[in-house]
């Protein structure tokens, strides 16, 4: 398990699934990580900041977004 920070790009709130920008990589854009859904579609904005955890460090498909932050 891998704990990484990202940048929300998209949020999609009728699937509960974002579309982030890992940290360190300008190219690599994730698409449909699910968002946990105790975090508010309100605080899904484009640009704020978030944290992912990678369950399978193989499979970038495989994580989910637990937090967003300023």
């Amino acid at each position: 398990m891998e704990v990484r920070k990202g940048v929300i790009k998209g949020f999609d709130s009728g699937s509960y699934r974002a579309t982030v920008q890992v940290a360190g990589s300008l190219s690599v854009w994730l698409e449909g990580i699910p968002v946990a859904r105790n975090i508010s579609s309100a605080e899904m904005v484009v640009g704020r900041h978030c944290a992912l955890i990678f369950f399978d460090e193989a499979n970038p498909q495989d994580a989910v977004l637990v937090a967003v932050y300023t």
